[in-house]
């Protein structure tokens, strides 16, 4: 069972860097992975979004949920202090 300060705390620490730039990691399944940097844009109730630039004229808003943080599902470092972003 997931645990509810914990995903508070996440939460709180990902509400606390909306704006800032990060490196991110997302798992996929079955050895496939990526990595990409972008900005935290916005923070909802369950998820939230990070906005990551293709080209010159192209953004890409990802979504991904407090859970992924807290399963290691997604990885998202700050890259201003290069801390990473958990749990304890």
């Amino acid at each position: 069972m997931i645990d509810a300060t914990a995903l508070a705390s996440i939460k709180r620490v990902v509400e606390s860097n909306v704006g800032q730039k990060v490196r991110l990691k997302a798992n996929r399944g079955r050895k496939k992975s990526y990595i990409k940097e972008g900005v935290i844009a916005d923070t909802y109730l369950n998820l939230f979004t990070v906005q990551v630039d293709i080209d010159t004229k192209s953004v890409l808003t990802l979504s991904y949920t407090y859970s992924d943080v807290l399963t290691s599902n997604v990885e998202l470092i700050v890259c201003s202090n290069n801390q990473k972003i958990c749990v304890g």
